[in-house]
């Protein structure tokens, strides 16, 4: 059984892994063929070559996980605002407006435009970067959820409500499950808008102390530098780990629940 569900992954893999093979190719071609100096398009070759000198020297591994640290903070913290908001939206049509509200004048503002306003109030640190990954998460994951328990059956809600299941026990036993398509769907684009938030906060002004910081400020200083490997290298690094959340995290836990339970949206 083990080996039929191998087999499976890897064939579900094979489209994906040839398409990188052939992309790495064209661009290793590419840098050699002159169309672009070198110096501002590297080899991919070059830039693997820096990305396992950065992992080795583990300067790429203390950025990556400093940024993702403000990543899992910020989702998990979204996460549970966004399920409160949605679950008290499901039983009051007032709150439900007033969510629609926020949304409406919220979710079209752009993360990076608040980093002034954060700066001014929370100073130049983790705190205002955090708060860029909030607003930027919060508002679609909410989109998600809101719209995935109004999708759940109400045959599923009175059968709840038949034993006796309220708050917390109702929302994690019946509406959650019931939900999960957009549940999944709303974390895997909080997952992607929170690195865009991050990335593009550090850029700005990195760490408390200027010297330290995640991906983004990492970016910043090589670009500075203009050492184009290295900022590829840490560009590959988020790549990396975006295939795989993707291959190890979602997928897994999609094939193990929607798929398995013959769900969609």
């Amino acid at each position: 059984m083990k080996f039929v569900k191998s087999l499976w992954f890897k064939k579900e893999m094979l489209p994906k892994f040839i398409f990188i093979v052939l992309l790495v190719l064209l661009w290793e071609l590419t840098a050699w063929s002159g169309i672009f100096d070198q110096a501002l398009f590297p080899p991919f070759s070059k830039v693997f070559k820096e990305f396992a000198k950065g992992v080795i020297s583990g300067v790429l591994v203390v950025k990556t996980v400093y940024s993702l640290l403000l990543i899992l903070k910020g989702l998990v913290l979204s996460l549970i605002i966004a399920l409160l908001i949605a679950f008290f939206a499901l039983s009051s049509r007032w709150v439900e407006d007033i969510a629609d509200a926020l949304n409406s004048i919220f979710h079209p503002l752009p993360g990076i435009a608040l980093l002034p306003v954060a700066i001014l109030w929370f100073g130049i640190g983790e705190t205002s970067i955090l708060v860029i990954v909030i607003h930027s998460v919060l508002w679609p994951m909410l989109v998600n959820i809101k719209t995935g328990f109004k999708s759940v059956p109400s045959v599923y809600i009175e059968l709840g409500q038949t034993f006796g299941l309220k708050g917390i026990k109702f929302l994690w036993e019946i509406i959650l499950p019931a939900s999960l398509p957009y549940f999944l769907s709303g974390l895997k684009i909080g997952w992607a808008r929170a690195w865009r938030a991050v990335i593009a906060a550090e850029m700005v002004f990195g760490a408390a102390s200027g010297t330290a910081g995640g991906l983004g400020w990492h970016i910043y200083m090589t670009r500075y530098y203009f050492d184009m490997a290295a900022t590829f290298a840490a560009l590959l690094a988020i790549v990396m780990v975006g295939i795989i959340v993707e291959v190890f995290v979602f997928n897994v836990v999609e094939r193990l629940t929607v798929r398995k339970w013959g769900m969609s949206i």
